[in-house]
Formats: C-alpha cells, structure tokens, sequence
C-alpha cells in the first residue's frame, strides 16, 4: 500500500484558491504516524532507545513542535535551527547541536540555552570546548562511571533532565567509520576523506577521546551519520558496528564507559520507484549489528537514531499551477509557477519525484515538467501526464516533505512559498505565509546618491 501522503482534486483547488501557488502541505496525521511507526520499531529491538529529528530537513515551526511532542529530540545543525526549536516551544535540554564548524558564538549558544548534547567534529572544536569549560562559574563535569549513568534523575531515554543555563552540554564525538554507502556522492558523509568527525582508521578518533577525557570533558558517547537516502543497510550496519568495537576498545584503554551510541539516520524513502526497506527490518538489522558487536563486554549505551527524510517527506506535497505548455521537435515542456527556487534538488542531486494532475483521462503523454526560472530548470523528466493538460491545470509532487522548504530561495527574486498544514482534524491552516517583497528586500539598503 502506497502510505505517501497526497492531496485529491476538492482538496488541491481548495488550496489553491485559499493559499496561491507553489505551495508546500504537510499532514500531520501521517507524519505523526510515520513518527510513531519507527518508535515503536527501534524499542522493539532495543528497549534502550531514543529518537533524535534531523531538523535540517525541514524545520518548519509547527512540524518541530508536531515531532517533539510525539516525545522525539531535536537535532539543530545550526544556531538557526536551534532558535527554530526554541521557538517551536522545543526545550533546549531536549536539543543537540551539530555542526562540522561550529562558531564560538553557536557553541557560547548552545551552553547558555543548555542544549542537552554537542556533537563534537574536530580537534579544534574540543580546544575551543576546553576554553568554554574553564570560563569562570562553569566548571568541567567529566564522564560518568557506570554506576552515575542510572543515578536518579537520568531518564534513561537518551536526553537529560532540564540543565542549567552555562552548565556544560554532555558531548558526543561524531566519528568517521570509513564506509562508502550506496546513494548519491553529494549526500553520503561516513568515507575515509569525509569533511565530518574524527576518522577511527587513522587514530584521530581515540586521540579526540583522549584530550577530552584528559581535559575532563563531559564525553558522553559517540555519533556518526554515513548519508543519506540509504537504500541499502549495509553500511549503516558497518558503521554501527564499528562504532561499537571502538567504544569497547577505549573502555578497554581509557575505562571510558560509552553511555551513548548515535547511528545517525539516513533510511531512505520512495521518492518513484525505489523500494525502501520496511522501518522495522531496519531497525532490526542496524540494532542487531551493534548489539553483536557488544556482546560480552559491560556496555549496554542508550542507542539513538537520527532520523530527517525518512520522517517527514512522505507527509509533504508541493502544489504548483501549469503555466506554458510548449511542445519542441524533441519533448513538451510543461512549464509550471516554481522551480529551483522552491526545490532545488533536482538540479543539485539529480533528484527525482512523481509527479500527478488531476485528470481522470487515460490518454497520457510525456513530458518535461519545467520551472520557471532563467536556467534550464529542468524540474522533472520523463513525466507522464493526461493529454487534456492545460494552463490553469494543478500539479501535485510527492515527497517534498523533507528538503524543499528548507532549501528554497529567492533565486531570480520569487518570493519563498507559503505552507499550510493538513490538522489531524481535517482543517487545513497556514503555518507559513508566502515571503512579500517587503520581506525580500528589508535586509538591503540603497545609498541616497545612487537613488535617481
């Protein structure tokens, strides 16, 4: 069964009419599934579990605070993002900070809100996390032992009881597994020479774990992410793994207790005819690689996915109006009211999506669906369309929950769509208005004497 959220005729020109477009909708209703769906998934083969949003992938107000109540953390990879979820009304404690070069400023942020992790990438990082915890009135909290991992107050789930602002954020260092993942080599991040975490291979690793530990810093697990849009496994599994035999080599070493264990998220999703595999079977393989890895030994860390696309971009559709249709000796163009300014990731990864108008003809034919921006902006190819399209038409895209709204632009000075939300109650309301000029243009000035 086909679970991709989509719009029906009475509800698109609803819209349309309503809101204008392009226009991005999101369901509640089946991201609140699909979010419960892989909780109960991970728990079931792994009691010791917690879920972590990649909120880069779309952090859209109401959808952060939607996902944190299903009692899911918020992974901000910028200071942005992290104000994103505070806004959303995300405690801080129940937020990570990621980042492969993050600022003093976002790192001060961080500590000040008192986000519940850091995710450390780099030797630098650490010294400036090691000045941070020296500043007066914040001392270091170093690891805890064993028997302080179940102290009274730790919930046990992967997040820690509300911190006090200043107070150091426990750190997590993201590790490079040296694993090449099937998907797109703009997306995949877990290989030998990726710009992200310490690489375990050349010991960059095990000397991150030991200035952190020799500077008592609150080292608390360890994290990797090795792509995204992962159809295949195997390398997740292979980066589990060895995520695993080092936490029991440094236990081994430095009698570092891994309390945390990070896999990252990556779970790919059908943006047309992929065939992703089930959430459970996955859950199942990726556990079950780390948990071998760690049998025998004393170590039982809370284990955490991170998942972002495979949450969010199957509850979204982007809605466009057909505008040009112009038939050339090699295809037809249907040229609709966006494009690389509101998805961009066709022209980025060569991403593909189905694309569906609401025509009841049998009568297809294939075309090119366009954008309308001064670069080829070839949106989407090889579309089968009804013949009776024509101006005026509406065109539904699956799938674009997840990195269109958070990667859109104002290429060529078209304004940022708007978003409206699909409310578990059946009522459709905007959560994010279309962008004005006004808003365009109020970060610029124009010098009196070159205005005419």
């Amino acid at each position: 069964m086909d679970s991709r959220f989509q719009l029906t005729r009475t509800q698109a020109e609803g819209l349309a009419a309503e809101f204008g477009t392009p226009l991005y909708v999101l369901d509640e209703a089946s991201l609140r599934a699909r979010i419960r769906r892989y909780q109960a998934a991970f728990t079931a083969v792994a009691s010791r579990s917690q879920l972590t949003y990649a909120s880069k992938a779309n952090s859209t107000l109401a959808l952060l605070a939607i996902v944190a109540d299903e009692g899911v953390l918020i992974d901000c990879a910028s200071q942005g993002e992290l104000e994103a979820a505070l806004r959303a009304g995300v405690p801080a404690h129940r937020c990570h900070l990621h980042g492969n070069n993050k600022s003093t400023q976002e790192l001060e942020a961080a500590i000040e809100h008192g986000v519940h992790q850091i995710v450390v990438d780099n030797f630098q990082e650490l010294e400036q996390l090691r000045i941070l915890s020296r500043r007066p009135g914040r001392s270091p909290r170093g690891h805890q032992t064993e028997a302080q991992a179940t102290e009274p107050g730790s919930t046990g789930k992967g997040e820690a009881p509300g911190r006090a602002a200043g107070e150091m954020p426990d750190l997590l260092l993201r590790l490079a597994p040296g694993v090449n993942p099937l998907t797109n080599a703009k997306i995949s991040t877990g290989q030998e020479d990726t710009k992200f975490g310490f690489n375990i291979g050349d010991g960059s690793a095990r000397r991150a774990l030991q200035m952190a530990l020799e500077n008592q810093l609150p080292v608390k697990g360890i994290h990797c992410h090795v792509g995204s849009q992962l159809l295949d496994p195997e390398a997740q599994r292979g980066a589990g793994a060895a995520l695993a035999r080092f936490a029991r080599q440094m236990h081994a070493e430095f009698g570092w207790t891994c309390e945390v264990l990070n896999a990252g998220g990556g779970l790919g999703i059908r943006y047309t005819e992929q065939s992703p595999m089930p959430i459970e079977e996955y859950c199942r393989l990726l556990v079950g690689a780390i948990q071998e890895e760690l049998q025998g030994s004393s170590l039982d860390p809370i284990l955490v996915q991170e998942p972002g696309r495979s949450l969010v971009a199957e509850s979204g559709v982007t809605l466009y109006t057909v505008g040009n249709i112009k038939p050339t000796p090699g295809r037809t163009f249907v040229s609709v009211d966006g494009g690389l300014s509101d998805n961009p990731r066709p022209a980025l990864y060569d991403a593909r999506y189905e694309v569906l108008d609401f025509h009841d003809s049998e009568d297809r034919q294939t075309v090119t669906v366009a954008g309308k921006h001064c670069e080829t902006d070839q949106l989407f190819d090889g579309i089968s369309l009804s013949s009776a399209i024509k101006p005026g038409d509406l065109l539904q895209v699956l799938c674009t929950g997840a990195y269109n709204s958070s990667m859109a632009s104002n290429y060529n000075r078209y304004p940022r769509p708007a978003t409206a939300l699909l409310r578990s109650s059946g009522d459709f309301l905007l959560v994010q208005r279309r962008e004005t000029w006004d808003e365009m243009f109020a970060r610029e000035t124009l010098p009196p004497d070159l205005l005419k």
